[in-house]
């Protein structure tokens, strides 16, 4: 798996083009059941935004999608950074995403930061540990 992190705007989904990943399903609108069946998933934290707003464990949904497609590449925006939320619902979205993003670093093969659409390797190993 790769992971492709970054500040919104960055340049992460032009940076997976250029891997020639074409396949790319929206996490703002794709259904759960069905993004494991795509290339890779943009917009990662919106998915974990709807998982968390169906009552599902996004942590448990990112195994889950692990199991089925290991090679799958994630592209996710940075939310920690900056004022943190005063709506509870989203400083445990916030939180959410962290974590999850956390687990898929610790998983990914490789994790790519992507800025000012400068892509910085921050990983890369060949037995995803």
């Amino acid at each position: 798996m790769i992971l492709i992190i970054g500040g919104a705007y960055q340049g992460k989904t032009e940076y997976a083009r250029s891997l020639g990943i074409s396949d790319i399903c929206d996490g703002a609108s794709e259904g759960t059941d069905r993004i494991w069946k795509h290339s890779a998933v943009n917009n990662f934290q919106l998915l974990v935004k709807r998982q968390l707003e169906a009552g599902l464990d996004p942590l448990l949904e990112a195994e889950r999608l692990l199991q089925k497609n290991p090679d799958i590449l994630i592209i996710s925006t940075e939310i920690g950074g900056g004022i943190v939320p005063i709506e509870k619902s989203e400083r445990l979205w916030r939180e959410a995403v962290g974590k999850v993003c956390c687990f898929l670093a610790r998983n990914s093969s490789r994790v790519v930061r992507v800025i000012c659409g400068i892509p910085t390797i921050i990983k890369e190993t060949g037995d995803n540990n």
